[in-house]
C-alpha cells in the first residue's frame, strides 16, 4: 500500500505539519481518483461520437471535411 502524505501549514505560525494520510483520506482519494477516471473515459466517448457523427454526416453529404469548411466561412 503506498502511503501518500499530507502537508498541512499553519498560516498563522508558519508551522509546517507532514503526516501520512488517514485511511479516510486514502478511501476519499481512490474514490476521486475513480471517479476522473470515469469522466475522462466518458469525455472520451463524446469526442470519439462526435467525430463519428460528423464523418457520417460528411459522407451522406458526399463532401470533405475542407468542403464543409468552406461552405460555412
Amino acid at each position: 500500500m503506498i502511503m501518500e502524505k499530507v502537508t498541512e501549514i499553519n498560516a498563522i505560525t508558519g508551522e509546517v505539519i507532514e503526516r501520512p494520510m488517514n485511511d479516510e483520506e486514502l478511501a476519499q482519494r481512490k474514490k476521486d481518483q475513480e471517479e476522473a477516471e470515469k469522466l475522462a473515459a466518458a469525455k472520451a466517448k463524446e469526442l470519439a461520437d462526435k467525430a463519428i457523427a460528423k464523418s457520417v454526416l460528411l459522407e451522406r453529404l458526399g463532401i470533405t471535411a475542407d468542403e464543409a469548411k468552406l461552405l460555412l466561412s
